[in-house]
């Protein structure tokens, strides 16, 4: 569900996840945070800032850094924690049974928090979809995750999530998506719009992506960008969080990058404006396998 909510002067798009307060359409990523120790106070004092700007979803995963991102985040977060969404991720092949459990204390631990908002299975490996609900709603009996969701799962996926007995409690799906990345529009994004389950989309500046360079250096975006007065990062943004019931994660590893990002929330694009770079960039206009990285 999307709702409009007025920041100062200016409507501010905002999310709400099944039982939560609305949430910014704009969070926090931290895919390659906690990799280089020079880099760690500079990193938590990025997502600090995102906290006092209102960014208040921060997403993370057991994997980025081998949980040193979660470390990161558990120390930007330390006496704010109820100020923040708390999303984490699950590898695959702990996706079940104790594995699960223990993973998901782990994180908690590195996290510095006794629950997360949100747990995610990180992609589909070979553990039954039966198996992963069945212990994500145990973590939840235990009061150490609030919802559960996945990330990477296409169309079939998901249909196939729906007819797990407890499947439909997925909170979210959390994919690629930016503007040269547009495969989803064709049957998942709408799905999950029916299902009024919102979407999370991660690398929405193609961040980690072979397409960034291109992205950014593109004549039209380059023109549309001037002409409103704004970077080709916050017009990117900006179009991921135009569409209905979609939430962008993106990386922003510096307090510079975090007062940009926030400030897209703030941007509103003309139809016509949406159509010149849809054109530049235009939808597959059949079904693609789910992109991934």
């Amino acid at each position: 569900m999307v709702v409009q909510l007025v920041k100062g002067d200016v409507m501010a798009k905002q999310i709400i996840f099944s039982g939560t307060q609305p949430l910014p359409a704009i969070g926090q990523g931290t895919w390659y945070m906690g990799e280089k120790s020079a880099q760690y106070v500079e990193e938590v004092n990025a997502l600090r800032a995102g906290i006092d700007l209102g960014l208040t979803l921060i997403d993370t995963a057991e994997m980025y850094a081998n949980g040193g991102a979660e470390k990161v985040v558990g120390e930007a977060i330390s006496g704010r924690r109820d100020e923040v969404y708390l999303v984490s991720k699950v590898y695959p092949w702990n996706a079940a049974g104790p594995s699960a459990i223990q993973a998901c204390e782990q994180s908690l631990k590195r996290l510095k928090t006794d629950y997360l908002d949100l747990y995610l299975l990180h992609w589909r490996g070979d553990i039954a979809l039966e198996d992963t609900v069945s212990v994500m709603q145990q973590l939840v009996q235990q009061g150490k995750i609030r919802r559960w969701g996945v990330s990477n799962l296409d169309y079939a996926d998901m249909q196939e999530l729906w007819r797990v007995t407890g499947g439909r409690e997925c909170a979210t799906n959390q994919v690629l998506y930016h503007l040269a990345s547009r495969g989803i529009e064709h049957d998942l994004l709408p799905w999950c719009q029916q299902q009024k389950m919102p979407v999370m989309a991660y690398c929405p500046l193609a961040q980690a992506g072979r397409l960034r360079s291109g992205l950014m250096n593109h004549p039209v975006l380059n023109d549309l960008a001037q002409q409103k007065g704004m970077t080709v990062a916050q017009l990117l943004l900006a179009w991921v969080i135009h569409h209905e019931d979609v939430v962008a994660i993106p990386k922003a590893g510096s307090v510079a990058h975090v007062k940009e990002n926030a400030l897209a929330l703030e941007i509103t694009l003309k139809q016509e404006e949406i159509t010149l770079m849809e054109k530049a960039f235009p939808a597959p206009g059949r079904k693609t396998p789910l992109d991934m990285v």
